[in-house]
């Protein structure tokens, strides 16, 4: 008993006088909106936080949580999800301790934000999710598909009336997302950027998706954009990137970032870095938080092996794949005009290693087969997609994974046009199969 007395007058105190823990996320409406007060309610239970509490921040999109850590230090967390680039702005300013983004930070963000280290690098640059841009019409509307070409045309205002698509009903009307939005930011770069054409000043913006959404919903002639999470009951469309079929932003594709207009999300860790919100990284990049992801209605990256059904125009060797083995849900894609990987891919690989560790395939049960773009060097398309694989080959071996085989196959089943740069970075890829 004495010595319990002891302890607790030893140990009461300082509790008494912990600094209370203040972490400050800013940035993206996509993830800030309900994603991230999610992970952070589940990660704080995780912790055996008690007393967690979620409340309603100043303005719109704001939220509050606080919470006792089960050492008694209290915490708070506050999410101020206004977009993208307003999160590398608060960083700038001093008033952020991690940054949402649903697109990658620009080349004038990363200059600019020099001081808090090197954004870009594996520490800093953590993708926690994947998420697809979705071209949503009313649901009354028969149109099922367009190309790019026909998006930016629509949404520059060249093509104003739905009879120029085909189908009935009059004018369009546009709905976009505002400019501080990260995801206006990817489909005016996926989209309208390679046409060199602006968005139409006559298209509504929104902060926020779910309203974007709401009102395509109700508008007979609306056609707009949104993430994966806030489609609210419109029709989605399929997508074409030149002349590859049109595709549905479905979760296989967006989490091979088959689809035309996938995205990534981005959580960026300053220098020097937040405990709290490191370790709030750590716990997204679980199993237990990407299965959050997931139930939000974005792809998780846990890897998950599938089935791809043979067509005959496949090359032989691919072709032999699809029918005796499956293919892993992930493409492996590396760092702009270089062989290294990227900051997803890294994290990817550690996810490979997993899976085939857990599922006994860990010595030659696995194919590694690499793409890339048209080259005007006969075979030298061919080379360097097979020196992907072999990069992928080796980072695996680093973590005791012995492949079977590492194959190139040069340009042949790309994913996206060549003409243009984004195109041709997302043919640079590798596949991982497994017998």
């Amino acid at each position: 008993m004495a010595r319990l007395l002891v302890f607790l007058l030893t140990v009461l105190p300082m509790m008494a006088w912990a600094e209370p823990v203040h972490l400050r996320i800013q940035g993206s409406n996509t993830l800030g909106s309900a994603l991230l007060p999610a992970l952070v309610r589940a990660q704080l239970r995780a912790e055996h936080a008690t007393q967690v509490q979620v409340h309603s921040g100043k303005a719109d999109n704001e939220s509050v949580i606080a919470a006792t850590r089960a050492d008694g230090v209290d915490i708070q967390v506050d999410i101020a999800a206004h977009g993208s680039s307003t999160g590398f702005d608060a960083l700038a300013r001093g008033e952020a301790d991690l940054i949402a983004a649903s697109r990658p930070i620009s080349d004038s963000e990363a200059r600019q934000l020099q001081a808090f280290g090197d954004l870009r690098s594996p520490a800093a640059e953590h993708v926690i999710g994947l998420d697809g841009v979705a071209i949503l019409v009313n649901p009354a509307n028969p149109l099922s598909e367009l190309s790019l070409d026909q998006i930016a045309q629509v949404f520059s205002g060249q093509v104003r009336r739905w009879e120029q698509l085909g189908v009935a009903g009059g004018d369009i009307h546009l709905y976009a997302r505002d400019e501080r939005s990260g995801t206006f930011e990817t489909f005016r770069s996926r989209v309208l950027a390679p046409k060199q054409v602006n968005l139409a000043p006559t298209a509504r913006r929104f902060e926020a998706g779910d309203r974007l959404a709401a009102q395509v919903a109700v508008d007979r002639q609306a056609i707009g954009f949104t993430g994966l999470s806030t489609l609210h009951g419109t029709k989605v469309l399929a997508v074409a990137d030149g002349t590859a079929a049109a595709l549905l932003p479905e979760r296989a594709l967006v989490a091979s970032e088959v689809y035309p207009l996938s995205r990534r999300l981005f959580l960026y860790l300053p220098t020097p870095p937040s405990p709290q919100a490191a370790a709030l990284i750590d716990f997204i990049q679980s199993p237990a938080g990407q299965a959050i992801v997931a139930e939000q209605g974005f792809v998780s990256q846990q890897i998950v092996a599938q089935r791809v059904a043979p067509v005959a125009n496949m090359p032989a060797q691919y072709r032999a794949l699809a029918e005796h083995a499956q293919r892993l849900s992930v493409n492996l894609r590396f760092q702009p005009g270089s062989a290294a990987l990227d900051s997803k891919a890294t994290q990817d690989v550690q996810r490979v290693i997993e899976y085939l560790n857990q599922a006994g395939k860990p010595h030659r049960k696995a194919v590694l087969v690499g793409f890339g773009d048209p080259k005007d060097t006969p075979g030298r398309a061919a080379l360097l997609s097979r020196l992907r694989g072999e990069a992928v080959r080796q980072a695996l071996a680093r973590g005791g994974i012995e492949v079977l085989e590492v194959a190139g196959l040069g340009d042949q089943m790309p994913v996206a046009g060549n003409e243009m740069e984004q195109g041709r970075l997302r043919n640079r890829r590798v596949e991982v199969w497994v017998y």
